[in-house]
């Protein structure tokens, strides 16, 4: 079993309002979710494997306020109890706060020491293990195509920005108006060819040895697990790897805070948890998957709902 939670967002900070100023959010707040969420995974009568920290684990605000490696220590902190590791994934908010050459020197970088061999070219830090026999977890980086975090001089950066100003002719590049593929803003990202072509290597593998794989990246890669808009920018791509095996079983993503799920035409469950930022002080939003040989165990709580998904 694991733990799984998305979207906590933390900063110092009375409570704010998303972008279209309807949507409440509750900064402070969301470090006593986070500790509520510990100490239930603490309490589970089977210890858990590792947790999955789906991204955006601190707000973007704590740069403005400069208190960006407090609000991460604070984070971290609660996370530190846990007796098992902690995988992160990296989400927009994180670049927001860091430069990726920075986070790589945090603890958000959960990437295995020795791992280079087995993980993409370059700075990419998508990474693979296997917590059990036959069972293997995937971590993508998706925001290994993005202009955030990066050094505008870069390759990288001017690559990514190409591509973002051929999809998105608007002056505001987080505005997805007008868009044929509203994806395309700034605040998302994407999967460069080299790491989709270690993807695919990494399930090539695990087909060979039977393996199931449980995939995991910020951003949702199904667009009836998403809304338009919060999608991975190439998640066509990402999905064509996926389909080209047998071996995935679900793909967990955060970074939309409604949530979402679908069963797709291969039957690979998508799952996007619902945001902790967003989540009343009253109720909780994290949960424990509990791995069986023919199925997927969902036990959600407050507004993450239990759910059963079988391959």
């Amino acid at each position: 079993s694991f733990g799984v939670i998305a979207d906590i967002q933390y900063a110092d900070a009375e409570d704010g309002y998303d972008f279209s100023g309807c949507r409440r959010r509750y900064y402070r707040q969301s470090l006593s979710l986070l500790r509520n969420a510990v100490e239930a995974w603490g309490a589970e009568r089977v210890p858990l494997a590792f947790v999955l920290q789906l991204g955006d684990s601190i707000d973007g605000r704590n740069a403005c306020s400069g208190e960006t490696e407090s609000a991460l220590e604070q984070v971290l902190a609660v996370l530190g109890r846990l007796s098992v590791p902690v995988h992160h994934a990296w989400g927009n908010h994180e670049f927001y706060n860091f430069s990726r050459a920075r986070l790589v020197h945090t603890g958000l970088n959960s990437r295995p020491a020795g791992a280079r061999a087995s993980t993409p070219a370059g700075d990419c830090q998508a990474y693979h293990f296997s917590p059990a026999a036959r069972f293997r977890v995937v971590v993508l980086d998706a925001y290994d195509l993005s202009i955030l975090g990066r050094e505008p001089d870069s390759p990288q950066y001017q690559e990514s920005l190409q591509l973002l100003r051929e999809k998105n002719p608007n002056d505001n590049l987080n505005s997805p108006t007008g868009l044929k593929e509203p994806q395309f803003v700034e605040f998302n990202g994407g999967f460069s060819q080299g790491q989709l072509d270690w993807f695919n290597e990494v399930l090539k593998f695990s087909d060979e040895n039977q393996e199931k794989v449980v995939v995991t990246g910020h951003l949702p890669i199904h667009p009836d697990a998403s809304d338009g808009v919060c999608l991975a920018w190439n998640y066509k791509d990402a999905l064509s790897v996926i389909h080209s095996h047998q071996c995935v079983i679900c793909f967990l993503a955060g970074h939309l805070h409604d949530g979402g799920y679908c069963l797709d035409s291969h039957r690979v469950h998508h799952l996007t948890l619902e945001g902790v930022i967003e989540t009343p002080p009253e109720s909780n939003a994290f949960g424990t998957i509990y791995v069986y040989e023919d199925k997927l165990v969902l036990k959600g709580r407050g507004r993450i709902s239990d759910r059963v998904m079988r391959f």
